[in-house]
């Protein structure tokens, strides 16, 4: 891919997605979120989830669809919103990513307050969220072929949803967190040592660009052993998927133990 004018991608952030009162991203986020984006067309990682400003998704919707005029985009993704929330998604690896949830014994972290300590749970104990997963890999098979423009647009309604599980299985992450509904959104991770694990990669496409965040996640320190080969494969699918593209370079996995006062997801 040839080069994209940064000061390009910059103009088009700030015009559409600082509309009315709502704060323009700053230079640094525009060129972010342009390549986190661009890493989701590749199938690097199967969505983003919009949360620099209050920009609303009809601007998103307007921003994703310039992006594509700009020949950023190889490939059509969807803005798929749920609650308050704005997804910008790749159809094809969200499904995947939901399928294999499904289909294999993925494991989660139960992180609920009324626990002394986080505790590893399979996704039969977890309620409704294989009907909510069902419910959205269906919503998305069901989208019609779209060209590039313009930019789908679909909304799930989500009450009574427990979104942040949901939304570590949309953004890809190996082992989501789950909390019980009932117990609001407090969690068991205050003072708990947590590895964090930081994966970022470089744009070779657009010179000067800081290494962008492809993912950022953790796991309690105390159940990495059990999880570890888990995380092993994870990470070894994302450097497959990584070799097959030549748009991003430099992709660097790294980790590190932390333990907060607070945990806020």
């Amino acid at each position: 891919m040839s080069e994209v004018n940064p000061q390009a991608l910059v103009a088009v952030a700030q015009k559409i997605l600082g509309v009315g009162k709502r704060r323009s991203p700053p230079q640094p986020v525009c060129l972010h979120l342009a390549g986190e984006i661009r890493a989701v067309a590749r199938g690097l990682k199967p969505a983003v989830l919009y949360d620099y400003n209050a920009a609303g998704v009809d601007q998103v919707q307007r921003y994703v669809g310039e992006l594509q005029r700009l020949g950023l985009l190889p490939q059509a993704l969807h803005i798929l919103e749920l609650g308050e929330n704005i997804l910008i998604v790749n159809p094809r690896q969200v499904c995947q990513q939901i399928q294999r949830v499904l289909l294999s014994s993925m494991t989660f972290v139960d992180i609920s307050s009324f626990r002394s300590h986080p505790a590893l749970c399979p996704l039969e104990e977890l309620g409704d969220l294989k009907d909510h997963l069902t419910e959205i890999m269906t919503h998305l098979q069901n989208l019609e072929e779209n060209p590039l423009f313009p930019v789908s647009h679909s909304e799930l309604s989500s009450v009574d949803w427990n979104l942040c599980t949901v939304f570590g299985i949309l953004l890809g992450y190996p082992v989501p967190y789950f909390f019980h509904p009932d117990q609001g959104d407090s969690n068991c991770l205050s003072l708990i040592p947590l590895r964090v694990f930081t994966i970022r990669i470089s744009c070779c496409w657009l010179t000067g660009l800081p290494q962008i965040l492809l993912y950022s996640f953790s796991v309690p320190e105390s159940l990495y052993p059990a999880l570890k080969d888990m995380l092993d494969m994870w990470g070894e699918d994302l450097r497959a998927r990584y070799g097959t593209q030549g748009d991003f370079t430099e992709l660097t996995i790294s980790s590190e133990v932390v333990t907060l006062p607070s945990v806020v997801l």
